[in-house]
């Protein structure tokens, strides 16, 4: 054999193992499907044990499907800790990846559903309208961290009832930092136990709109002058500041009680002992069916107050009140802003997302 052709043979096989190492980093770091998004639904439902709840006083299905990035580590982090609060207050979980669950009989074996870091397009459109239906008549939902990022987009329903705003992108360079997360809503439910303020590191997300100003309840913020909010990839900076800068919102739809908290990215995230209990919180009040029915007390404070205890909760869909004073005036004025840099950070932290 030439030297010509043993140099090109060996070049050759230089090249499949560098692109076959690459492919196997990018599985290794969650990022395959973000490369490759997977649009498969599943059909056919595991079966759950005949007595799953029996005896329990909630019954929980924790979802964790990802056809997009898939956070390894914060998945099997979320799962120790959701465990180990089942343990302890005698709730019933059941962990699964299987959209087929999301049907009406399905849905009916559990009274919260958290999406722990579920990512893209996981389930079909019937088993979207069976999920819609169900969180609508009565059902608690949780989610967790990628479950309000850009991957569900499609999803209109999902995102305008349940997230609110665009997703613009996650911190990047460094990806994560820690920061300093003030309690805004301490007489909620969720909020009871937690300091009036914490630090805690994570990747911090970004959207295009304050949820506060879409009829959204606000729980905690994140204090932005206590991080960096930018994305710095290949030699640009983006900024994705907010201004206000929420990161756990709630809301009634209809008679079912919707909780987001967007930290969770890595599994250390979970033993950080305010967030473990915002997320301990959360779930038993997302499964309270009194919280969000008709005439109830929605937060602690008189019938059809709003986390603020003054004003009644805006309807579900109707357009929300504007912030007042030069709070309300930073917020329009950050989400407008926002708004403008919308596409290029979502081009940014889409290539190097999570």
């Amino acid at each position: 054999m030439s030297r010509l052709k043993k140099f090109l043979l060996g070049t050759a096989l230089a090249l499949v193992l560098l692109v076959g190492v690459g492919l196997a980093m990018i599985h290794r770091s969650g990022a395959w499907f973000l490369l490759f998004p997977s649009r498969h639904h599943d059909t056919t439902p595991p079966e759950l044990p005949a007595d799953f709840g029996a005896g329990k006083s909630l019954r929980v299905l924790v979802f964790s499907k990802t056809n997009s990035f898939r956070h390894e580590d914060g998945i099997a982090g979320a799962r120790r800790a959701l465990d180990a609060i089942a343990e302890r207050r005698g709730w019933a979980l059941f962990h699964s990846e299987n959209g087929a669950l999301f049907s009406a009989p399905g849905l009916a074996r559990f009274d919260v559903v958290v999406f722990s870091n579920a990512s893209g397009d996981m389930l079909s459109d019937e088993q979207d309208r069976a999920f819609e239906a169900w969180l609508t008549a009565g059902g608690g939902w949780l989610g967790i961290h990628s479950a309000g990022d850009l991957s569900h987009a499609e999803w209109t329903w999902y995102r305008e009832n349940l997230i609110g705003g665009n997703f613009i992108g996650h911190i990047l360079g460094p990806q994560t930092q820690t920061a300093r997360v003030i309690v805004e809503d301490r007489a909620h439910p969720v909020t009871q136990g937690l300091p009036a303020e914490f630090e805690h590191e994570e990747e911090w997300y970004s959207w295009d709109a304050s949820p506060r100003t879409l009829g959204f309840h606000v729980l905690l913020t994140v204090d932005e002058s206590s991080y960096d909010p930018a994305i710095r990839i290949f030699g640009s900076e983006t900024s994705i500041r907010m201004g206000d800068h929420p990161v756990a919102w709630w809301r009634c739809v209809g008679s079912g009680r919707a909780l987001y908290a967007t930290m969770g990215h890595w599994a250390r995230a979970y033993e950080n002992v305010p967030y473990a209990t915002l997320l301990e919180n959360a779930v038993a009040w997302t499964g309270d069916r009194g919280a969000c029915a008709p005439g109830a007390s929605k937060d602690g404070a008189a019938s059809g107050a709003s986390a603020t205890g003054t004003e009644p909760a805006p309807a579900l869909g109707a357009p929300p009140p504007p912030m007042a004073g030069p709070a309300g005036e930073a917020a329009a004025a950050a989400a407008a802003e926002a708004r403008g840099r919308a596409s290029a950070a979502a081009t940014a932290a889409a290539t190097a997302e999570d």
